[in-house]
């Protein structure tokens, strides 16, 4: 496909990403605006709020300043009147990776991936810089360079993953071909190294992920009544609590990385001095967001065994590589499997997860408001430890334990032979290279009687 046709497409992909999240955060509003502030309400406030919603939305820190019109009636001190919010409703940052995932694996498989992935990553710069500027007000502000740079992190950085996911497999001509090229000098399994690592690390994430979500659900179903008593001491009407339900919803994914590194270990603070943990639970006065009420009150030596999650999650991708390695060369596998592959995979493994976990329990953690509620969220380091740990341990047993005979079984049989001894047997009548000149050596002469 022609370059130029491809940037343009990519152009279009990034600039829908933006719109379609822009959207997003604005409907709801609109509606607020209109049903519940009613039409004494100044409109020019909505687009800078819709702006602000989703810069929040993709990684860019508000640093927050209550007007005195509303601190003083509410009894908010002036301290607490400043604060910074940074902790992201995830959902918009992981619609706007995924789009640019698919875009920039389409413009690979046209075959100008990067050129399509800079022509979508300088739209959505564009149109963080508008909307930087645009949505400018003196409640909540933003640092110029975070509100562009940030956003086009969100959406580059998938785009670029996309391509050298498409690249890897087919091929770009290029500098992911010469690292093909230079593995496969190498010889053996070797060439299969990058892209089993890269499999079995998204194995673990996902593996994590959902095993998280599932840990979410079930926490709101068993602590159901603690969710609803605090939404009835709320007092909201039902548009209130649309809007409630609506921004817990764009936290979902932030709410299931809370629940890996509750899987993983070490856990997550909800405010200063606090911990939720399977090891135990500290949690001093929550504000009255209803899906708080989800949170264990108490903890239980059976929570320990979650840690075997990430450890199952390792030896399932470990499996996977293995069997990976079996087939590609079976030819070899029966006799001898070297270690430093397997050795360099199943370390490849436990780093990378790690590294993915602790990227993810960056971007779930922050500031959430003024005192305690700056800091919220897991800890990077131990989250990324514990699941390197437990994920390599998995990986590990799968890939350097011996394999059984049954194993060897699936591999082609070869000849008891060596090769030298196989072409000194005579040719059998069926070999079409058999000369008729000279028999086979069980075929005697006889002589004639008389």
């Amino acid at each position: 496909m022609n370059r130029l046709l491809v940037a343009l497409l990519a152009a279009f992909d990034a600039a829908l990403a933006v719109a379609v999240g822009l959207v997003v955060a604005l409907a709801p509003l609109t509606l607020l605006w209109i049903f519940g502030f009613g039409p004494e309400a100044p409109w020019s406030g909505l687009w800078p709020t819709a702006g602000r919603l989703w810069q929040l939305g993709h990684l860019v820190p508000l640093a927050v300043t209550l007007p005195q019109e509303f601190t003083v009636p509410a009894g908010i001190s002036e301290a607490a009147a400043s604060f910074t919010v940074s902790l992201a409703p995830l959902a918009l940052a992981l619609f706007t990776a995924v789009f640019a995932g698919r875009s920039g694996a389409r413009a690979a498989r046209a075959g100008a991936g990067f050129i399509g992935m800079l022509s979508g990553t300088v739209v959505v710069a564009a149109a963080a810089a508008g909307a930087a500027v645009t949505t400018a007000n003196d409640i909540a502000t933003v640092e110029l360079w975070q509100a562009v740079l940030f956003p086009v992190l969100v959406f580059a950085v998938p785009a670029l993953g996309g391509v050298l996911t498409v690249a890897w497999r087919a091929g770009d001509d290029g500098v992911v071909d010469g690292v093909h090229t230079a593995l496969q000098r190498r010889g053996g399994a070797w060439v299969e190294v990058p892209g089993l690592i890269a499999r079995g690390a998204t194995i673990v994430v996902m593996v994590l992920i959902g095993a998280g979500a599932l840990l979410l659900v079930l926490s709101i179903v068993l602590r159901g009544a603690h969710v609803l008593s605090l939404f009835q001491a709320g007092q909201v009407d039902a548009l209130g609590a649309s809007v409630i339900t609506l921004g817990q919803l764009g936290y979902v994914p932030t709410f299931v990385v809370w629940a890996v590194s509750f899987l993983a270990g070490p856990g997550f603070a909800v405010g200063a001095d606090t911990v939720v943990s399977p090891v135990g639970t500290s949690v001093g006065v929550l504000p009255s967001i209803p899906v708080l009420g989800a949170l264990p009150e108490s903890s239980s030596p059976w929570l320990l065994l979650l840690a075997l999650v990430p450890v199952a999650a390792g030896c399932l991708a470990g499996w996977v590589a293995r069997s990976q390695l079996v087939r590609g060369h079976a030819a070899d596998a029966a006799e001898h499997e070297p270690v430093a592959p397997r050795l360099v995979i199943a370390l490849g493994i436990a780093v990378t997860a790690a590294c993915a976990v602790a990227v993810l329990a960056v971007l779930a953690s922050g500031s959430f408001g003024p005192g305690a509620l700056a800091v919220v969220g897991p800890e990077p380091g131990p989250v990324a430890l514990a699941v390197g740990l437990e994920a390599g341990l998995g990986a590990a047993i799968l890939l350097l334990s011996p394999r059984n005979q049954d194993d060897d079984a699936a591999a082609p049989p070869r000849s008891p032979l060596a090769p030298q001894d196989e072409a000194a047997l005579p040719a059998t009548p069926d070999d079409p290279a058999a000369s008729t000149d000279h028999p086979a050596a069980d075929q005697v002469p006889r002589t004639p009687i008389d």
